[in-house]
């Protein structure tokens, strides 16, 4: 039997946990109109997380297609294709936001749920992003598409960071739900037009899809510098610590790696223009798995280990790549990104399974009554 993730100390911190987050976006206020009444229309037999993991299931779904028809983000997908996406995103925003308000309706709230909640979205932003720059045909600018896509990961990262550091979670005036707004207008537009971001903007002659992704350039980059004042200030912990005690710094190592790996074989292999959206999303997964274990390390107040399983498959297509070998680099990239989702499958699983175990609940049933003992930690509660 493997080794228990989550060890007693980490446990009884997890009970003590409590959500806090400031701050409300542009949008939002407007949105919680909407938000309170579609949560109404859900019976109050679904639990929480259902709705959450229907809402990434439908996005990843509607994200895949587009992928299939656009494999190398330079061509164009039926209109359809980016309606379902932007219908897919739409769904997803819309159950992502009600899942913590359903929580609350049936008095079913836990720490998986925000777990949960933090660890579906971690993943969907590496598919909306996608989705959005192959929409964008970035795929004619690869280190484009590279960039976007690394500032994206690195962006839901710190926002975590930070939190890990000062124990809440900020939103800004700008935030998530704007952006996916945005990304939704993007596809309803290719939706009407696919190849709108192919015209040029008259006097300057740049591209549409540029302006798209200089308009992105500069919210990501106040986000960057604002979340960096407030991580180098010091967190709430002794000598201000991280929440767990820890150095407010060394969580650049683990994200560190992954974007240093993911820029550094890009360059030096063809294997990146070749296969751009497999090599992303095997990357994308990646890159989730780290956020996960952070936000698991704050809501634990454990420190946050600097190396992790999931690096294994960017470390083979980098020894494969800095070795010569003349294993085809296709068919590592595809045993890498079998690694990489497993990887993270394996993990979210074994964690929600655990806590499951310890507090007695059910992920995804909140209508049974749980056992009022736990017998092992065997003990199936993930139904």
């Amino acid at each position: 039997m493997a080794a228990e993730i989550l060890n007693s100390r980490q446990i009884k911190a997890l009970k003590e946990h409590k959500y806090s987050a400031e701050g409300s976006s542009i949008c939002e206020p407007f949105m919680q109109v909407y938000w309170r009444w579609l949560v109404e229309q859900i019976p109050k037999t679904w639990a929480p997380n259902t709705i959450t993991l229907v809402g990434l299931i439908i996005n990843v779904v509607s994200t895949l297609i587009l992928i299939f028809y656009n494999y190398d983000g330079t061509k164009e997908a039926p209109g359809w294709v980016y309606l379902g996406c932007a219908i897919g995103l739409f769904v997803y925003q819309s159950l992502d936001a009600i899942d913590g308000k359903q929580a609350r309706r049936t008095k079913s709230n836990s720490p998986l749920g925000e777990l949960f909640d933090h660890g579906c979205d971690s993943l969907s932003t590496v598919f909306v992003m996608l989705g959005c720059c192959i929409s964008l045909k970035l795929g004619k600018d690869p280190m484009v598409l590279l960039f976007e896509m690394c500032m994206s990961e690195f962006c839901f990262y710190m926002a975590h960071w930070q939190t890990y550091v000062t124990g809440i979670l900020k939103f800004g005036m700008v935030d998530v739900t704007e952006g996916q707004f945005t990304v939704i207008f993007i596809y309803t537009l290719c939706a009407i037009s696919p190849g709108f971001f192919d015209n040029t903007l008259p006097v300057f002659g740049i591209p549409l899809r540029m302006i798209a992704v200089l308009g992105s350039l500069g919210p990501s980059l106040f986000f960057m510098f604002k979340t960096s004042n407030l991580i180098l200030k010091g967190g709430v912990g002794k000598n201000k610590s991280t929440v767990a005690g820890s150095s407010t710094i060394f969580p650049i190592v683990p994200i560190g790696l992954v974007m240093a790996l993911q820029v550094i074989i890009a360059t030096k292999t063809s294997i990146y223009t070749d296969q751009p959206c497999l090599y992303l999303v095997s990357f994308g997964f990646v890159s989730s798995k780290i956020t996960n274990s952070l936000v698991v390390a704050h809501m634990t107040k454990s420190e946050m280990p600097l190396l992790d399983w999931s690096l294994l498959g960017p470390m083979m297509l980098f020894m494969n790549q800095y070795f010569n070998s003349k294993f085809p680099e296709y068919f590592l990239l595809w045993i890498v990104c079998i690694y990489s989702v497993q990887n993270w499958i394996m993990y979210s699983l074994r964690v929600c399974q655990e806590i499951c175990d310890h507090l007695n609940i059910y992920c995804f049933d909140i209508v049974s009554a749980p056992k009022t003992e736990r017998k092992n930690s065997d003990s199936r509660k993930i139904r």
